[in-house]
């Protein structure tokens, strides 16, 4: 397949559009990222460069959708940064005392929520907890439905979790494990856009909204943020990634209880 080189003005046209879909700022350095993700589609329609591409997302509501899947994905892996599921289980679990109901602002494949669901269904029975995935990306969410994952991505999970959760794939799924459809009952995966109000996912005992903020402008922060905070139950917790901090926004409502663990005050 021969390369077509994405031009500067192209590139930016691009950075316009992702900002308006989905509030993601694309620095200088995707550059080539962009053209290597958008490349397929553009010999699928014969275009000679971007610009042609451009004009059909422009009008055409289901490519610019691919547009954004294309341009959205992002690395996941199971139980990552493990401390936030031992605040779960041991923080949270423990003092709930009524439905509990999980956030996972930013699903991607599923690989958080069904951490999440592996945990709370080890100590919650069944008809006291649900958790809601979402993503913008409609790729992902679909793959987040069905739950099967390369074998490798197994090595992450404690080994409670793995005979009790993960089924090893045969026959065509050779490689690769299922999650156990036990948890699915409870679970909903959809599609969501951040800088909507979402209102119609009911309220949340936790969100986790990590590995998120670090691809948004401050303002864009402060509009997701608060966002997700109004989703949110008072007492109930905000979580987002290690490596992230909400020093450049406003968060009148919440406390910071550990690090990168917030709680909703008021």
């Amino acid at each position: 397949m021969s390369v077509i080189t994405i031009k500067d003005n192209e590139f930016i046209m691009f950075q316009k559009i992702i900002f308006k879909e989905a509030g993601i700022n694309l620095n200088d350095k995707k550059k080539i990222l962009v053209q290597s993700r958008l490349l397929k589609r553009i010999h699928f329609y014969k275009f000679k460069n971007y610009t042609d591409y451009i004009r059909l997302v422009q009008v055409n509501k289901q490519e610019l959708n691919e547009m954004v899947n294309l341009l959205t994905t992002n690395e996941t892996y199971f139980f990552r940064e493990e401390e936030h599921f031992k605040f779960l289980q041991e923080v949270v679990i423990s003092n709930c005392k009524e439905k509990l109901r999980i956030w996972s602002a930013a699903a991607s494949v599923g690989a958080e929520a069904y951490s999440c669901a592996m945990v709370v269904d080890s100590k919650i029975s069944k008809k006291n907890w649900e958790i809601i995935g979402t993503d913008i990306n409609s790729d992902v969410i679909k793959k987040a439905r069905v739950g099967l994952y390369p074998e490798k991505w197994i090595d992450k999970i404690p080994s409670v979790f793995k005979s009790k959760y993960c089924l090893k794939g045969k026959g065509q799924h050779e490689g690769k494990f299922l999650i156990d459809r036990i948890l699915i009952p409870n679970m909903i995966f959809k599609t969501a856009n951040l800088l909507e109000s979402n209102f119609d996912l009911g309220l949340f005992n936790v969100i986790f909204l990590r590995n998120v903020l670090i691809y948004f402008d401050v303002q864009t922060k402060q509009k997701v943020v608060d966002n997700a905070v109004e989703r949110l139950v008072v007492g109930g917790y905000f979580i987002i990634s290690l490596t992230e901090n909400l020093n450049m926004i406003k968060i009148p409502k919440l406390k910071q209880v550990r690090t990168s663990v917030y709680q909703k005050v008021e």
